[in-house]
């Protein structure tokens, strides 16, 4: 901690030693606290530059009889709560994004909330809780973010993340790299159907989560393709199925394909059941969901033998009798139950 403070002071680790020894009883060592203790003490004219001795000196009594919050995250508040509305606002906003935002979602949403964003963000970096570098304005301590965050009531920012959202989405057509197509359907899925106020804007969320989605999978991430895929469900109404067959079936037939990539049985199961359960034709429901690569049918497992027969005969009837029937073959031997080896002979 002394070389830290000495570094800082551009003096010997001799002269700072006093200073660092009232700073760690203070901070326990902790960085971040460290680094905000000595940004205050500087505003407070406690840790002063001197032009005569060409130093920084410091009183160390005022120092130790200063009263400081025991909880890092709370000395973080009280430090952004002392900054102006203004400024406080802004880095509210950006601890929307997480650890950073880039510039021009900053930019975007400044014409969007009617508020000088830019400016008041280069307060904070100037009072070092954020940092700006590559286009991007980035919290200089996930601690910093997390204060901000708190700040907000959990109500207000529900509404926010789907402010936000629904801001960056029209932009999100024209972006080439859908970087911000991408932002909009996470801050979106952070505020939740919940948050939904006009019936027509569920359908305009669940594609725009679709569209995340296919986006995921042209990238092989099939986690977070699934994510986004789930949340677009979610995001659809009670009657999804009349009122919007196309997209709702497109959001279930790429979930499913995701949880099979994923090997998540479960989903896989359920959501095999709502396309065969609500697909407008029996054509549409086998290759909705069922294809030589996923052998859907067998993944919920055979727990009796009419269930196996009815999967073979559904699976005969359109043709699937490759790999599907090999996986079913395997199925049925390692049974070792004559009964099934019967019905698999007749049906194949």
């Amino acid at each position: 901690l002394n070389t830290m403070v000495s570094e800082t002071l551009r003096l010997s680790p001799r002269l700072t030693r006093s200073l660092s020894g009232v700073i760690y009883h203070k901070t326990k060592g902790n960085p971040l606290f460290v680094s905000q203790l000595m940004l205050s003490l500087s505003k407070e004219g406690l840790l002063r530059p001197s032009l005569s001795r060409r130093r920084w000196e410091w009183d160390k009594e005022k120092i130790q009889s200063q009263k400081l919050p025991d909880d890092v995250a709370m000395f973080i508040t009280e430090s952004i709560q002392a900054l102006s509305d203004d400024v406080k606002s802004a880095i509210c906003v950006l601890s929307c994004f997480g650890a950073s935002a880039e510039f021009t979602v900053i930019k975007t949403l400044e014409g969007a909330l009617n508020k000088n964003l830019v400016d008041n963000l280069d307060v904070a970096v100037r009072e070092g809780l954020l940092d700006k570098a590559d286009d991007k304005y980035r919290f200089s301590h996930d601690r910093i973010q997390e204060a901000a965050y708190n700040m907000m009531e959990i109500l207000d920012r529900c509404h926010l993340h789907f402010f936000y959202g629904m801001t960056l989405a029209p932009p999100a057509d024209a972006d080439t790299d859908d970087s911000l197509l991408l932002i909009a359907a996470n801050q979106l899925n952070l505020a939740g159907p919940e948050a939904v106020q006009d019936k027509s804007q569920n359908a305009v969320v669940a594609n725009l989560n679709l569209r995340a989605g296919k986006k995921a999978m042209e990238m092989s991430d099939f986690v977070a393709a699934y994510f986004y895929f789930d949340n677009g469900i979610s995001f659809l109404r009670k009657k999804h199925w009349e009122e919007h067959y196309a997209l709702s079936l497109e959001l279930f037939d790429l979930a499913a394909k995701c949880a099979h990539t994923n090997g998540d049985t479960l989903s896989l199961q359920l959501l095999y059941e709502q396309v065969l359960t609500y697909g407008r034709t029996l054509k549409t429901s086998s290759t909705s969901c069922i294809s030589p690569r996923a052998h859907w049918p067998f993944h919920r497992g055979c727990q009796n033998q009419l269930q196996l027969k009815r999967d073979l005969i559904f699976c005969r009837s359109w043709g699937l009798n490759c790999e599907v029937m090999n996986q079913v073959w395997r199925l049925v031997y390692k049974r070792r139950n004559p009964f099934f080896r019967a019905t698999l002979i007749m049906i194949s």
